[in-house]
């Protein structure tokens, strides 16, 4: 971004630089997340939910590289180094112990509304004073609420599913 790109933000560009690494940091927690969980996964739809969870892999590292080209065009400098995505991350990474397809779609789920909460904060930080944060941060809000709707459908037909098993056993 060119110096009179940024001269002519209304805002605190040094906490909008914070935020964004925050929002990185979340990215590429979140990224890791949906990858590994997808490929441990077990349960019922799996085969079915899989490749949808590695498109939101790839989207999410697709948010990354948006976040990140931010970052640089601001005049700031993204995390350097992995050991610090835990440390500005707001939401939380949850290890994929039990590769049940539930419990990994309740985990990501979980991540999805911070991200949702995440890219808001942005977004209303940036609304009418930069206006190419906001457009991206909109962007990103928009992907994320329709990861979180994906999830919460398959967690729904996932209990329709158990809830027909458990009528047919009667």
């Amino acid at each position: 971004m060119g110096k009179h790109g940024i001269e002519i933000l209304n805002l605190d560009k040094d906490a909008l630089i914070q935020m964004l690494n925050e929002a990185l940091a979340e990215e590429w927690l979140a990224y890791y997340q949906y990858w590994i969980g997808a490929r441990l996964m077990e349960g019922p739809m799996r085969s079915e939910i899989e490749p949808e969870l590695l498109i939101h892999a790839d989207q999410e590292l697709g948010h990354a590289v948006l976040v990140v080209s931010r970052i640089i065009q601001l005049g700031g400098t993204p995390l350097l180094n992995p050991s610090d995505w835990t440390k500005f991350a707001r939401c939380d990474y949850d290890a994929p112990e039990d590769p049940y397809v539930e419990v990994i779609l309740t985990q990501n789920l979980k991540g999805e509304r911070c991200a949702i909460q995440r890219y808001k904060e942005i977004a209303d930080f940036t609304n009418g004073k930069d206006h190419t944060t906001h457009q991206m941060a909109v962007t990103i809000l928009n992907e994320e609420t329709e990861h979180e709707q994906d999830i919460e459908d398959w967690l729904k037909d996932l209990e329709r599913m158990k809830e027909d098993m458990r009528k047919f056993r009667m």
